[in-house]
C-alpha cells in the first residue's frame, strides 16, 4: 500500500480526511498544515500520494508540485473556481463538495495509475556505463574467437548463463574472461 500525506492550512480538515481514508484501508503517513511539512515528510518517503488542498499559509499548490519528488501524486481537494492558476499538470483534481465514494474511488485510480508508472520504470532496460559495456564486449570477443561462435550466440550464451546462474551479465562476463 503506497504512503499517503494529508495536507490541509486547516487541521479540522485533515483530521476528518485522514480517518475516510485509514477507514477505507489507506496508511496515511502524516497530517500536515503547511507546504513545508509535506515537502520535509515526502524527503523521508520513496513515493505515494499527497491529497491536500489548493492553498497553505507558506505556498500554493502550484509552488509544491513543482518541488515535489517524482514518485508523487497530488490529489487536490478544491472548487474548480478557486483555481485561478489552473490546475498543476502532476495533480488530480476532486472537486468540491468532496464525497466520501468519490474520494475513495479517485484514490483507487490514483493508486492504480501509480503503480503502473512504477511498474514500466522498472521495466526500462537499465543504461550499462562504458566499463560494462567493455567487459561484456571483452567476453563476447573471447567466445567468439575460443568457441567460433557469431556475436549474437556469444551474447545469447552469456545471458543464458547468468539467468541460470542468478547472476548479472557483468558477473559472468568476467568469468568468462577469467577462464
Amino acid at each position: 500500500m503506497a504512503n499517503v500525506i494529508v495536507a490541509f492550512s486547516r487541521p479540522e480538515n485533515g483530521k476528518n480526511i485522514k480517518n475516510i481514508l485509514v477507514k477505507n484501508g489507506y496508511h496515511v503517513v502524516a497530517v500536515c498544515t503547511s507546504g513545508a511539512q509535506v515537502l520535509a515528510t515526502a524527503g523521508e518517503l520513496d513515493g505515494g500520494v499527497i491529497v491536500c488542498g489548493g492553498r497553505f499559509e507558506d505556498m500554493v499548490i502550484q509552488e509544491l508540485c513543482e518541488d515535489l519528488p517524482l514518485e508523487f501524486t497530488v490529489l487536490l481537494v478544491a472548487a474548480q473556481k478557486s483555481m485561478q492558476g489552473g490546475v498543476p499538470e502532476r495533480a488530480v483534481l476532486l472537486g468540491q463538495p468532496l464525497k466520501v465514494y468519490d474520494l475513495v474511488s479517485t484514490m483507487e485510480m490514483v493508486m492504480r495509475e501509480q503503480a503502473r508508472q512504477k511498474k514500466k520504470r522498472r521495466s526500462r532496460p537499465k543504461m550499462r556505463s562504458e566499463e560494462d559495456k567493455k567487459i561484456i564486449f571483452a567476453a563476447k570477443r573471447r567466445l567468439m574467437e575460443e568457441n567460433y561462435m557469431t556475436e549474437e550466440e556469444a551474447h545469447q550464451y552469456i545471458q543464458r548463463c547468468s539467468m541460470d546462474n542468478g547472476c548479472s551479465m557483468i558477473e559472468t562476463a568476467q568469468r568468462v574472461i577469467a577462464m
